[in-house]
C-alpha cells in the first residue's frame, strides 16, 4: 500500500488542519518521519508548523507548476522529523492545473517518509482533485454538527470520480471525528447519523475531544504533544489515530 493520505472535507471549519497537525505531532512523538503538503491557499498548516508562508522561497503552487517537490521541502519549526511543502496564496491560480502533476512530484520523495499528509482546501475544486489523484488513501474529517456533516456525500462522490478518472489506487480509508464535546445530545445524534451514512467501521476511533488547548496550540504554533499533562487526552487520541493510520498505509 502507498503512504500518501489526503485529509479533506468541502466544508471549512471542521478542523482538517488541526487533525493534520495533530497526526504530524503524534508521528514525531513516536519517532516517525512525515511530510505535510499544504494545499490550502490560506496556508494555515504552514503557519501552524512555524513557517511563514510569506517568506517561503517555494511552495506547493511551484510544485504544481513543475518545480521538484524535493526543492520545495523545508523543515518545520516543530521537529526535524516533520517536513513541509508550504502553502501559498498562489495556489488559487493553480485551480486549473493538471491533476496528475502532484502525484508524479510526490512519488519522487515518498520513500523518505513514513507518511505524506495532504492538507486539502475547504472545497472540491482542482486542488482537492490533485490531492486525491496523488493520494493512496482519503480520510474525511468531520465534526458532529448538522453543518459539519453537510456535503459529506459530495466528498464521497468526488473520491469515486477521482478513482474512476485519475487514480484507481485511491481508497476512502476512513472518517475522523473532530471537536467532540464531553456531553452533547446533539453531537451524539450527529455521530449516529454519520455512522448511518458511512458505516460504523469507517469511523476511526477514538474521536478527537473538544479542548481549549487545541486552539491554543494552533495560536501558539506548537505541537499538541508539547503541552504535557494539559493535552494528555488529546495527544493520546492523536497517538491512537496515528497508529491506525500507520496500520492502514502499511
Amino acid at each position: 500500500m502507498g503512504r500518501t493520505v489526503a485529509l479533506l472535507n468541502q466544508k471549512g471549519g471542521v478542523g482538517k488542519t488541526t487533525v493534520t497537525l495533530g497526526l504530524a505531532s503524534a508521528a514525531a512523538h513516536r519517532g516517525d518521519r512525515v511530510l505535510v503538503v499544504d494545499l490550502d491557499p490560506q496556508a494555515a498548516a504552514t503557519w501552524g508548523l512555524g513557517v511563514d508562508p510569506a517568506t517561503a522561497e517555494l511552495s506547493t503552487a511551484d510544485v504544481l507548476a513543475r518545480t521538484s517537490a524535493a526543492d520545495a521541502i523545508v523543515e518545520s519549526g516543530w521537529s526535524e522529523l516533520i517536513h513541509l511543502v508550504p502553502g501559498s496564496p498562489d495556489l488559487q491560480s493553480r485551480e486549473a492545473g493538471t491533476p496528475s502533476r502532484l502525484r508524479t512530484a510526490l512519488g519522487q520523495v515518498a520513500e523518505g517518509y513514513t507518511a505524506i499528509l495532504l492538507d486539502c482546501p475547504p472545497s472540491l475544486g482542482n486542488l482537492t482533485t490533485s490531492a486525491l489523484t496523488a493520494a493512496d488513501h482519503a480520510v474525511i474529517v468531520v465534526e458532529p454538527s448538522s453543518l459539519g456533516l453537510r456535503g459529506i456525500g459530495a466528498v464521497a462522490d468526488l473520491i469515486d470520480d477521482v478513482w474512476d478518472t485519475h487514480n484507481a489506487e485511491l481508497e476512502l480509508s476512513g472518517v475522523i471525528v473532530n471537536r467532540v464535546p464531553a456531553v452533547s445530545g446533539e453531537a451524539e445524534r450527529r455521530y449516529d447519523e454519520l455512522t448511518r451514512i458511512v458505516g460504523k467501521k469507517a469511523v476511526w476511533q477514538p474521536v478527537v475531544p473538544q479542548r481549549v488547548v487545541l486552539n491554543q496550540a494552533i495560536g501558539e504554533r506548537r505541537a499538541i504533544h508539547s503541552y504535557g499533562s494539559r493535552s494528555a487526552d488529546v495527544a493520546a487520541s492523536f497517538d491512537a489515530l496515528w497508529n491506525r493510520l500507520r496500520r492502514t498505509i502499511r
